[in-house]
């Protein structure tokens, strides 16, 4: 069998370390308050705000620890009833969200036939999806079927949710496409 040296010190670092732990637990020793300790230190400083996890409807309670208004970590809040402070996979991606390096801050444009994107204010973004929104709705709208059976709907337009969007968003956002007569709505989480 051949074992780099890599290997050896991995193996042999391994054994080792679980040696040790295993000493420490026969005679009786815990962990525990050095880990507690290790999670005061982590957060001592930080404000808690309790808070929602914004991934689906169950509601997990969160913890946002903020140090002069900044976002530091966010977990499980463990008062919770729902989520005794767990987190899903998602939930606990929480961070990222907020602090993602990649994510976009600014509305991006590439129009028909363009090469390169263009940076739009968020009025100017608005205003545009809004007169496409009107400008398809008018063009497509059926206010009675060939029979003369009341539709009220337009089936040129979309919408899909996301898996990110909270509770009230979908609420506000079915309102919104049913008030326009949009039929094709789904989620992003059902398909």
């Amino acid at each position: 069998m051949d074992l780099s040296r890599r290997d050896f010190l991995k193996t042999s670092g391994s054994a080792f370390t679980g040696t040790a732990l295993g000493g420490l637990a026969s005679v009786g020793a815990s962990l525990a308050p050095a880990l507690a300790q290790a999670q005061e230190l982590r957060i001592k400083h930080a404000k808690a705000i309790p808070s929602v996890c914004p991934y689906c409807a169950v509601g997990c309670a969160t913890l946002v620890h903020t140090v002069e208004g900044k976002i530091i970590n966010i977990e499980g809040d463990p008062r919770s009833p729902h989520n005794e402070g767990t987190l899903c996979p998602k939930g606990a991606a929480i961070y990222q969200l907020h602090v993602n390096p990649n994510r976009p801050t600014k509305v991006l444009h590439r129009a028909p036939g363009a090469t390169a994107w263009e940076v739009w204010d968020l009025d100017r973004a608005i205003d545009r999806v809004a007169a496409l929104t009107k400008k398809t709705r008018d063009e497509t709208f059926v206010e009675r079927l060939e029979n003369g059976k009341l539709a009220n709907a337009t089936t040129a337009i979309f919408s899909l949710g996301g898996a990110t969007l909270d509770g009230e968003w979908n609420h506000i956002q079915q309102k919104l496409m049913r008030g326009l007569g949009i039929v094709a709505i789904e989620n992003q989480a059902r398909i």
